[in-house]
């Protein structure tokens, strides 16, 4: 057990322990009840205003929705309103009323569609796709909700209030300033980049809403109410949809050249991290930095130099950061490939990004006991909870991955042995292919057991001999690797990861690199061995079919949408 000691002295600046801070000997330390996690998340100030908008929407629309069968109820809506307009009528002069009409015409439907086609076609441009989706949905979700709620509180424009301006349609919601909120909104979240710059577009994007805003109930065309609900459809819920699906963090916008990081590890999610690894590890963070980005679409893969003392040399180690957005990516992925091929073995999602990280150690742990070659896991520090966390594990110094080695039959018997030893431990890595196969002195390490599993059928087995075979004669010959397979396994079962094996089966990587390469490798080895009819893989369970009712059961619904905002716009 533990000894405890005094605070420890082992990291300084930004992953500071707290003066308070009582550390075990190992420089780990339990984190207090009570006590936030390194990286929390708060409702901040902008998502209070934004829940209580929705509050304000919801409370008018009762107030609309219950007065058009007891009017008492929307009395007293309807006398502030009125109360407002009076107000703004009082401030009418005879050179006003022609500024209005100026500003007014910003809330015209071309304006808002010129708006929008800058936008879309800046983002086809710019290759921004997801971004692109969220703006078209948010159009379309905005659009139908604002029609409909218009038709079914059918309220009227402002009675008692001369009307100086033109009007189409009913008063609430006001349709102009959902146009115009919605569009700048989109500009902003799409095309700004996130901090100061964004911060300074919001501002910017402010004036013209609060200019036509004003303008109409300068002009009597609507109710106080009619355009604060406008506003904050137009405004609050695009907002919302961006941050949700098109996270800054996870998806930042940069007019930068290079490639895009998956997570930014700066800032606060940095000294989160340092934080982290202080007290749940006892290691000192000395640099961090993100390490082939390109290899890696489920995680943000780190290089991380760490010393467990400030006075002890400073090590490497890997990390891979994941996220809510890569456990959404995951199950988005397997639910494409459920639709697509039917339910391959083990394409289970996971039900939180906990239960994910605490997988993937699960099964470094499980390959390592078995003997095979992996990287040894250090375990997973908490960021967030159930958001964020961090896999540690030893950096493989030397090794080079499989494009960049040279293969001989050492490597290529060290490649097949690992296959067999997964085979007898009743393993399967599920992701075989040349990123994740690493060479060190001439002998294969596997990295990335993300995908891995145990007890898996003898068909995912046999396929990751096949993905094997094809990675190594990717730098070798397919010959060359069929003589060498035989020392390891039977020509039956070779002939059977090949009947099990086809362009689905085989990872995205592997299958580019193949296309790269020219040579039919997969119709040598079948040439090569056995001749043996394909394995079926298209199962049409209840689960694929179910599935598959529900995307198109979905894409109905959008295309319903669709052509009802169409129509309720006047747009068809």
């Amino acid at each position: 057990m533990a000894t405890i000691d005094g605070p420890s002295g082992g990291a300084s600046g930004a992953g500071a322990l707290p003066a308070f801070a009582v550390v075990s000997r190992t420089g780990r330390r339990r984190r207090p009840s009570g006590e936030p996690p390194p990286l929390p998340r708060p409702i901040n100030t902008s998502g209070w205003v934004y829940l209580s908008a929705a509050g304000g929407v919801l409370a008018v629309w009762t107030l609309l929705w219950l007065g058009k069968g007891a009017e008492p109820l929307s009395d007293a809506l309807l006398r502030a309103d009125l109360a407002v307009l009076r107000w703004f009528e009082r401030l009418r002069t005879d050179a006003l009323p022609a500024v209005m009409h100026d500003v007014h015409a910003l809330g015209s439907e071309r304006t808002a569609q010129a708006l929008r086609w800058v936008t879309v076609l800046a983002l086809l441009v710019l290759r921004r796709f997801r971004h692109l989706l969220v703006f078209l949905g948010v159009i379309l979700v905005v659009g139908t909700v604002t029609a409909a709620s218009s038709l079914a509180i059918g309220r009227l424009r402002p009675v008692g209030v001369e009307i100086l301006g033109s009007w189409d349609g009913y008063a609430h919601p006001s349709a102009p300033v959902v146009a115009l909120g919605l569009s700048l909104v989109g500009i902003v979240y799409t095309l700004v980049p996130g901090g100061t710059w964004r911060n300074r577009a919001k501002w910017v994007a402010g004036v013209p809403i609060v200019a036509l805003a004003a303008s109409r109930l300068y002009l009597g065309v609507d109710h106080p109410s009619d355009v604060f609900v406008g506003a904050v459809l137009g405004m609050a819920i695009p907002v919302v949809a961006f941050r949700l699906l098109t996270p800054n963090d996870v998806f930042p916008l940069s007019y930068r050249r290079g490639r895009t990081a998956h997570l930014d590890v700066g800032g606060r999610r940095g000294e989160a991290i340092a934080e982290a690894l202080q007290t749940q590890f006892g290691f000192a963070l000395v640099e961090l930095r993100h390490f082939r980005l390109e290899s890696s679409a489920g995680s943000t893969p780190l290089l991380l130099r760490v010393c467990r003392t400030v006075d002890r040399e400073p090590t490497e180690v890997f990390a891979k950061l994941y996220a809510h957005a890569h456990l959404r990516s995951d199950r988005w992925y397997k639910l494409g490939r459920t639709i697509r091929y039917g339910r391959l073995e083990d394409e289970g999602t996971f039900s939180s990004v906990r239960r994910l990280v605490e997988y993937e150690d699960y099964l470094l742990r499980v390959m390592a006991d078995a003997g095979l070659p992996v990287p040894l896991s250090y375990g997973f520090a908490e960021i967030t909870p159930e958001r964020e966390y961090l896999l540690v594990t030893e950096f493989l110094t030397g090794a080079v991955e499989l494009d960049d080695a040279e293969v001989d039959e050492e490597v290529i018997d060290s490649g097949l042995r690992v296959v067999r030893q997964m085979w007898d431990a009743g393993l399967a890595h599920r992701d075989l292919k040349p990123a994740n196969v690493l060479v060190r002195d001439g002998k294969v390490f596997l990295i990335d057991v993300a995908f891995a599993t145990v007890r898996p059928s003898p068909w995912r087995q046999a396929v990751d001999l096949t993905n094997m075979m094809l990675t190594l004669a990717l730098r070798s010959s397919a010959e060359q690797v069929y003589e060498r397979a035989l020392q390891w396994f039977h020509p039956d079962e070779i002939a059977e990861a090949l009947a099990a094996s086809r362009s689905v089966t085989i990872p995205s990587q592997l299958r580019a690199r193949l296309r790269a390469d020219g040579r039919d490798l997969l119709g040598c080895f079948r040439q090569l061995a056995p001749e043996r009819p394909p394995i079926s893989i298209q199962r049409w369970t209840l689960r694929r079919m179910g599935l598959t009712l529900a995307a198109a059961g979905s894409v109905v619904a959008a295309a319903a949408l669709l052509v009802f905002y169409l129509t309720a716009t006047g747009l068809l």
